[in-house]
């Protein structure tokens, strides 16, 4: 069976007070499994204070990113759910899962992010994400063979 995501890029429950440190923690996620450097996080960081809270996607979800650049060793992605919902200051707060995406150019995680973007159009999936206490909940959510 095939997964979207792998168990070792989810974490669920992380405490943090803002989203900077939403944005971070996803991040670390990736830097841990040397996909990106921690330069890639700040520049996620500074994509969302020069342009505004664009990567809040729906409510309760922000999809965080930067550009492709030298900080992304490896095309990856991360998520984590928040204990507690934070603002990014837009009408979808509070987002309580936040996915990190890194990729080393500006076409190879197009199929894989489509398949995402089907998942999360689902009625309801945000919050079933959020609400999930294992990884095993999430990971059936992100089963690629899903047949919906």
């Amino acid at each position: 069976m095939s997964y979207l995501l792998d168990d070792s890029h989810i974490r669920l429950g992380v405490h943090v007070n803002d989203w900077k440190e939403a944005i971070t923690a996803a991040g670390n996620v990736l830097v841990e499994k040397e996909s990106i450097s921690t330069k890639y996080i700040e520049e996620m960081i500074e994509a969302v204070e020069k342009l505004g809270p664009y990567i809040v996607l729906t409510k309760g979800f922000a999809l965080a990113h930067a550009a492709p650049d030298r900080s992304v060793k490896k095309t990856d992605i991360s998520l984590i759910t928040l204990s507690e919902g934070i603002n990014f200051h837009t009408n979808n707060d509070p987002v309580r899962v936040v996915m990190c995406l890194a990729c080393v150019d500006k076409a190879s995680h197009i199929e894989k992010l489509q398949k995402i973007a089907e998942i999360l159009m689902e009625e309801n999936v945000i919050e079933k994400i959020a609400q999930a206490k294992t990884v095993d909940q999430i990971k059936e959510i992100f089963k690629e063979d899903n047949n919906q």
